[in-house]
């Protein structure tokens, strides 16, 4: 039944497109055709990432992600993680499964927010567009800012949540593979 209820909101909007459709044929058109393409990008980049996931998962022993990414792991951590996710290639939704083997790994809870937050924000190719069209000041300023808003936003969150939240939602992902 759990899972029933995770199509509810994807059977709705199902129904609103074709109420939709039925009341105005070319928004209907757009919407289906919109819809298309976003999921044939999606299905392009899913399998290259989880296939990506299923080889770090395998090759990359738990100690290993405790050690540079765990409770321990300091500066290096944070780096590591910003590094990650600004090297990443794909949109913000592969970064969620890696996040959750990052979880199953056992990295800390606030490295995995700044792993989030770099994926989302920081992009390595992003940067260099901006330097190239925007100029060296705007570019490194930004980066600098998400940088630091990144730790700060990470730092706060893992501060906010507590001991035993965190507990649950690692027990949840660990369980979950």
């Amino acid at each position: 039944m759990k899972k029933t209820k995770a199509f509810v909101p994807f059977l709705l909007i199902i129904i609103a497109d074709i109420i939709i459709f039925t009341l105005n044929k070319q928004l209907g058109i757009s919407i289906f055709k919109n819809t298309y393409f976003n999921f044939f990008e999606m299905f392009s980049v899913l399998p290259p990432i989880f296939l990506l996931l299923g080889l770090l998962d395998v090759w990359v022993p738990r100690e290993t992600i405790i050690k540079f990414l765990g409770e321990k792991s300091g500066i290096v951590g944070m780096s590591l993680s910003i590094f990650m996710g600004a090297a990443a290639a794909g949109p913000l939704y592969g970064a969620f499964p890696v996040a959750a083997i990052m979880i199953k790994k056992g990295a800390k809870f606030s490295n995995i927010l700044i792993f989030l937050g770099a994926w989302s924000t920081m992009k390595i190719p992003m940067f260099l567009f901006e330097m190239s069209s925007l100029g060296v000041k705007f570019a490194v300023t930004r980066w600098l800012v998400n940088l630091v808003g990144i730790i700060l936003m990470a730092i706060i969150i893992d501060k906010m949540i507590n001991r035993n939240e965190k507990l649950e939602i690692y027990k949840k992902h660990t369980h979950s593979f």
